[in-house]
């Protein structure tokens, strides 16, 4: 008889710092634009899953350059004054991955934006990297 891996993982409290952590360096890069600093904390290639403008489900895999160019676009420049708040249901599936659910507002300028968005991080050398990026509505930019 195959033995089946156990996938009933619960985290300790130093897993679940560990990845707080992780988000809150993710989370200052965003907010000050610093895409290559954004870009050192994924693992790549990097799954992109989303939809596009038609309903239709996209996925694609980016390197760094693409990664790097694309979100440069689509964050614009930096300069205005940007802050998150977020909620974040982590469900580890080992010590070493775990899927992030992610509720935020994201304010700049004054403007707030509700994000509902999952990623998947994995824990190599001890440290965090998101590895899958999965989010409606970023779809067009996947062809």
């Amino acid at each position: 008889m195959t033995h089946l891996p156990d996938t009933g993982y619960t985290p300790t409290a130093q897993d679940r710092a560990s990845l707080d952590a992780w988000f809150a360096e993710y989370d200052a890069a965003s907010a000050k634009r610093d895409v290559e600093r954004m870009a050192d904390l994924a693992v790549f290639p990097l799954n992109l899953v989303s939809d596009d403008s038609a309903g239709d489900g996209r996925s694609a895999q980016w390197g760094r350059e693409r990664f790097v160019a694309v979100m440069t676009q689509v964050m614009g420049e930096g300069g205005q004054d940007t802050t998150f708040e977020s909620t974040r249901t982590p469900v580890f599936l080992s010590p070493s991955m775990a899927v992030v659910f992610t509720d935020s507002t994201m304010t700049a300028d004054g403007e707030s934006q509700r994000l509902r968005y999952a990623d998947i991080l994995l824990r190599r050398d001890g440290k965090w990297a998101f590895q899958t990026m999965v989010q409606g509505g970023w779809g067009d930019n996947l062809r």
